[in-house]
């Protein structure tokens, strides 16, 4: 499998928590499709004290796994929202 890539995308969007509308992380997104995976080489600015929980209603929004060889956080789905 092929490594993400390296330059990496230059449009950022704000990801949400559903639950609270509490703002998670700034991620650097690729394409124009639904959030299914975070690298954490593209999040500009991590919001959360522990990964992959909401710092207000605690509640879980990913989980913590390797995509292609590169650590990422994999999206519960309907968990997060993206401006």
């Amino acid at each position: 499998m092929a490594k993400p890539n390296a330059k990496g995308p230059t449009r950022t969007v704000d990801i949400f928590c559903v639950k609270c509308k509490t703002q998670l992380f700034k991620y650097r997104k690729g394409g124009k499709g639904a959030l299914v995976k975070c690298f954490k080489e593209r999040i500009v600015d991590d919001y959360t004290k522990t990964p992959c929980v909401c710092p207000q209603c605690e509640t879980p929004f990913a989980r913590d796994t390797l995509v292609r060889c590169t650590p990422a956080f994999k999206i519960i789905g309907g968990k997060v929202t993206m401006k």
